[in-house]
């Protein structure tokens, strides 16, 4: 390992399972960021080819199913399980982890914590087979929730559906939880986007005090509740600092509200180099899922059962983490704080 001028080279010799894992993860990143504005300058351009016909007519699919990501997606098993995805896993490595068995007749929203810079465990856990949900929760279906800018690239969302992900609102929320079919897992980082401006090292603030949505979901469907905290997520990329108040913050809080897309100043790592780069730093994070909170379905739940029940929520997500903290490296004196 080579530092010069203040860059950290990796190794010249590197085995080719970890040269894999790079790659594997390097992809994601570049699909995540950049893959939903070139399939969208691709149909653009084939549009004036010969080729306009046929982006003719995807248009017309794309209108005709553009309510599928609000309606249960559409997923690909086959894409789940790709070998890519334990490449994915095993770089870090990622850990999913079963505190409980949960009923199959019922259906579940899983509240994930922290929300991290770009939900890099969740992910994995919930929106493919690599840390092997399926092995754990046999005949249990995970939808990950995520921003509706996703859906809006043509070939781009039909490829995100694939994994299982749908539209992050209310409507689709409550379409996979009162689905005639049980076992659903609607799976949605509740902090949303304004918690990606918390995700730094060693820092454990969650956006959670005025989130109710999901609680009023769930009383609404009769979906049990159930807490999930992702050990170590925070660690993957470091940010700017970006105190509450300061110009930076209020920056990133107006490009939110105004394009409904966070813009965290973050880096990782490279592919050759260790100093800069979007790659995640290599760190174990493991998720662990709590034991369910049972909710009595309410059509018209009032505010009262509201605030009991996320203050219920709230004190089972403290003994999830409190329980095992320690176990992956939080000294005893460190808590969750709620913003």
């Amino acid at each position: 390992m080579a530092k010069i001028m203040g860059i950290e080279f990796a190794p010249l010799i590197v085995p080719l399972k970890r040269r894999l894992q790079v790659v594997a993860v390097a992809q994601w990143v570049a699909s995540f960021m950049f893959l939903g504005f070139f399939s969208l300058f691709t149909v653009s351009y084939l549009a004036f080819t010969r080729w306009w016909p046929l982006v003719a007519v995807y248009l017309v699919w794309f209108v005709y199913d553009r309510n599928t990501p609000s309606s249960g997606g559409r997923r690909m098993q086959a894409v789940r399980n790709w070998s890519l995805w334990k490449r994915f896993r095993d770089y870090f490595p990622l850990t999913l982890v079963k505190s409980c068995d949960l009923d199959t007749e019922k259906n579940y929203i899983f509240a994930l914590h922290p929300h991290g810079v770009l939900c890099v465990s969740q992910f994995c856990s919930f929106a493919t087979e690599g840390t092997g949900f399926s092995k754990l929760f046999p005949g249990l279906t995970p939808h990950l929730l995520v921003l509706d800018g996703h859906f809006l690239f043509p070939v781009y969302r039909d490829y995100v559906m694939t994994t299982g992900m749908c539209r992050c609102n209310k409507q689709s929320l409550e379409n996979i939880l009162s689905s005639s079919k049980k076992g659903n897992v609607a799976c949605l980082a509740v902090g949303g986007a304004l918690e990606t401006f918390e995700a730094h090292p060693q820092r454990l603030t969650l956006v959670l005090q005025n989130r109710k949505g999901y609680i009023k979901s769930a009383l609404r469907t009769g979906a049990s509740l159930v807490p999930v905290f992702s050990f170590g997520e925070n660690e993957l990329y470091d940010q700017l600092s970006n105190p509450i108040g300061s110009k930076l913050r209020n920056f990133q809080h107006w490009v939110t509200k105004y394009f409904g897309t966070p813009p965290p100043f973050f880096h990782g790592r490279g592919i050759f180099q260790y100093s800069f780069g979007f790659i995640p730093h290599r760190k174990p994070v493991t998720t662990v899922v709590g034991a369910p909170i049972e909710v009595k379905q309410t059509k018209e739940p009032t505010n009262e059962e509201i605030k009991e029940l996320h203050s219920k929520y709230v004190a089972a997500l403290c003994h999830l983490f409190e329980k095992h903290k320690r176990k992956y490296g939080i000294p005893a004196n460190q808590h969750l704080k709620f913003i």
